[in-house]
């Protein structure tokens, strides 16, 4: 594979059955190069190459632990308190696609105007795809650069975002509810972030754990008694049983941290057993939870 950088903003590649193709250099390819793809994204061209850079993936990582807790309201919440989140597509942008479905819906199918309008509808969902992935390689950046281990909940998401409509036999249940949660949670990319981390740990040696996020939202990170009523709202935890109150993504983000054996105090401080800071509670009714080691390949 032969590149070729031509001026500051252009380069051309030698590509198998092609020849000279030439594309805008907008970042250094850092490595050799070893192969290349050209794929055309809402109507306009791109090329990506695989390079070898040489990066061997650290044995060790002087960061500190941390939960995740990923949500539809906050993207992800972890167990220090941090919340990642943003917004990925303008309401100006939100009315422009409402816009183009209705004209979609009364155009012929196969006809010019329908290709337009779909085309369009690409173009602006692309804008809001690339912000959710650029969100997403941002985060996992920060996310693995100060922290060692990483613990998710075991999440399923395409199984998550089924439709429940059924069918004509067995109809579904609340489908217009499960069509909007299928929606907040593919617009907050779940598993886009989770690549993303997994990505990232290869360059700072994150270790990547996956926990079972069964009655993580009902555990109080302090007592450990799982009552689904001290979820008050989705904002808001407060125990029924010893009265402990937090953000609720911040304590499910503490009880997916413990679940993987990575225990942390209502305090904020870290440690394999109870904080020192920390008050005697109650009975303690634990969830079992086993972690799962996501494989990290070590070069």
């Amino acid at each position: 594979m032969v590149v070729e950088r031509l001026n500051h903003k252009w380069a051309r590649a030698k590509l198998p059955k092609l020849g000279w193709v030439a594309f805008r250099w907008t970042r250094s390819l850092g490595g050799q190069v070893r192969s290349a793809t050209v794929s055309r994204r809402n109507g306009h061209w791109f090329v990506s190459f695989l390079v070898d850079d040489g990066a061997v993936t650290p044995e060790h990582h002087a960061g500190a632990p941390v939960g995740i807790d990923r949500g539809v309201a906050v993207a992800a919440t972890t167990s220090t308190g941090d919340f990642h989140d943003r917004e990925f597509i303008t309401p100006g942008e939100a009315e422009r696609y409402r816009r183009l479905q209705h004209k979609l819906a009364r155009a012929k199918k196969g006809s010019r105007n329908h290709a337009r309008v779909r085309a369009a509808m690409n173009r602006t969902m692309g804008r809001v795809t690339a912000r959710r992935a650029g969100f997403c390689a941002q985060s996992a950046h920060q996310l693995t650069t100060r922290h060692n281990v990483i613990v998710l909940e075991d999440l399923r998401t395409k199984n998550m975002t089924a439709s429940a409509s059924g069918t004509m036999d067995k109809p579904g249940k609340n489908v217009a509810q499960k069509r909007g949660l299928n929606r907040a949670i593919l617009d907050k990319g779940w598993h886009r972030l989770e690549l993303a981390l997994r990505n990232a740990a290869r360059y700072t040696g994150t270790e990547i754990v996956l926990v079972n996020a069964a009655y993580t939202s009902q555990t109080c990170n302090v007592c450990k008694v799982v009552d689904a009523k001290s979820r008050k709202s989705q904002a808001v935890f407060a125990c029924t049983a010893c009265g402990h109150q937090a953000h609720a993504d911040v304590n499910a983000a503490r009880n997916i941290l413990n679940a993987a054996g990575l225990a942390v105090s209502a305090c904020g401080d870290l440690g394999v057993g109870r904080s020192v800071k920390q008050e005697p509670s109650g009975p303690r009714e634990a969830v079992p939870d086993q972690p799962v080691l996501a494989g990290i390949p070590r070069h």
